[in-house]
């Protein structure tokens, strides 16, 4: 198998790489931060691909060039994404945009991009990275509760419209990391 994990450089993203690695398949380290994304890939014997995912045309070339370089892509992690801590009314237009951007449609347009290789290879599977923020809040997460938790809703959708492809969606929402 062919897994691509976003922000799979470090934290959750590196711990998935990692397992993924472990349990066979061939690792695309995906992240802004080529040298950081470099060593994750060498760490575990994966490759690393720049590819900053708010912008559409580099999620869309992440698989494209995954497929490429591996012939196929059988699984995506949604991990990479922000957070800015700051209380509601402090949050400027932009930040919140960034912030929703960064966690929710960076996911929605990798899978986007995925879905013609998963369908081409009979299936796949997409784990996208939710919160625990995902079912409740804190004062301090306006942008990230709300980013997360649609995570969990376009994750059911996503499920529900390529079930029939066999594609598999399924979110994990981990707590405090």
């Amino acid at each position: 198998r062919v897994a691509v994990v976003t922000g799979g450089n470090g934290g959750i993203g590196l711990g998935m790489a990692r397992g993924l690695a472990a349990a066979g398949a061939k690792v695309v380290v995906a992240g802004r931060n080529a040298q950081k994304s470099a060593a994750a890939a060498k760490e575990i014997g994966g490759i690393a691909i720049e590819a900053d995912v708010l912008k559409e045309a580099d999620c869309r070339a992440l698989a494209q060039e995954t497929v490429a370089k591996l012939g196929r892509l059988d699984i995506l992690v949604n991990n990479a994404g922000i957070n800015i801590r700051k209380q509601p009314q402090e949050y400027t237009l932009d930040e919140w945009r960034k912030v929703m951007d960064s966690n929710l449609t960076s996911a929605f347009v990798c899978s986007q991009a995925a879905y013609p290789a998963m369908v081409k290879a009979g299936g796949g599977k997409i784990i996208n990275i939710g919160s625990m923020m995902s079912i409740f809040g804190a004062s301090f997460t306006t942008a990230y509760a709300a980013s997360k938790g649609g995570m969990v809703q376009m994750t059911r959708a996503l499920a529900c419209a390529w079930a029939k492809d066999n594609i598999q969606v399924n979110a994990v929402l981990p707590g405090w990391i």
